[in-house]
């Protein structure tokens, strides 16, 4: 019996893939393609319970981890995933961080080793479409670079990827959303002000209206909970949130073969 094409979407922390690739996962899901989540840490440096982040020395690592993978499991289903993968890294923390050093942290896994087992993983499920971040991990974070670096050597092992690509905010995009954003009076998270402009509009190769799902891209980030600097993003009135984040744009990064038909659909051509 044949498969259903399958998305593969692989993310460095528990909330990325609400941030990031929400719009795309709950469109391909609800049209029965199957949609696979690979997270590759544990986002122990994340806020904790008491609301400090990873940098404070009281931090509590072993249950902010525990949290966000309850949190990452809600979030998963709301927007459509079927199958969900940790690899189980340390979070690394933002650069400069102590954590960095750690044996354990993401930013020192063994990037060859690491990819043998996400190659072997993206061919068990047929994976033809992959999606991480670019080579800036959107906004420099760590991890982010991390996933990128491991997912590009993988679909190199991968025999059964097609395509690679990364979400971006192309310039001018990005100059309004932040303009209108803050008109609004909205506080912004580092993902997004930290976002590194350069991506220029006509390197977009897809553009994918994610408006129908933006509630559960909402809902999705809500479940998230414990993360505060995204409380903003959760309590923003749904009309403003559909007309900023109702549309994701995806660069292409990698093709197998020359490609075309996907300037809406990321599997377009396949």
């Amino acid at each position: 019996m044949e498969l259903p094409p399958t998305l593969v979407c692989v993310h460095a922390h528990p909330d990325d893939e609400a941030l990031f690739t929400a719009g795309i996962t709950a469109h391909y899901g609800s049209l029965g393609y199957r949609v696979i989540l690979v997270t590759c840490t544990n986002g122990r440096l994340g806020f904790d319970a008491q609301g400090r982040d990873g940098s404070d020395p009281q931090h509590d690592d072993e249950l902010t981890a525990s949290i966000r993978a309850s949190e990452l499991q809600r979030s998963a289903k709301i927007v459509g995933f079927s199958r969900m993968v940790n690899l189980g890294y340390d979070d690394s923390g933002m650069a400069g961080w102590r954590q960095n050093a750690e044996p354990g942290a993401f930013v020192n896994v063994d990037v060859e080793r690491a990819a043998r087992t996400l190659g072997a993983l993206i061919d068990e499920v047929a994976g033809s479409v992959i999606v991480t971040y670019d080579e800036n991990g959107f906004y420099g974070h760590p991890d982010h670079v991390t996933a990128n670096r491991l997912t590009r050597r993988a679909i190199e092992l991968s025999s059964t990827a097609q395509r690679l690509y990364y979400p971006v905010v192309p310039r001018g995009v990005l100059a309004r959303f932040t303009v209108d954003a803050q008109a609004q009076g909205l506080f912004l998270p580092a993902w997004i002000l930290d976002a590194v402009p350069d991506t220029p509009d006509e390197m977009v190769a897809t553009t994918m209206d994610a408006a129908p799902y933006a509630q559960r891209k909402q809902e999705a980030i809500a479940a998230h909970a414990s993360q505060i600097d995204n409380a903003d993003l959760v309590t923003m009135a749904p009309d403003l949130f559909s007309l900023l984040f109702g549309t994701e744009y995806y660069q292409r990064a990698w093709s197998r073969h020359p490609t075309s038909g996907d300037e809406t659909d990321l599997f377009g051509g396949l």
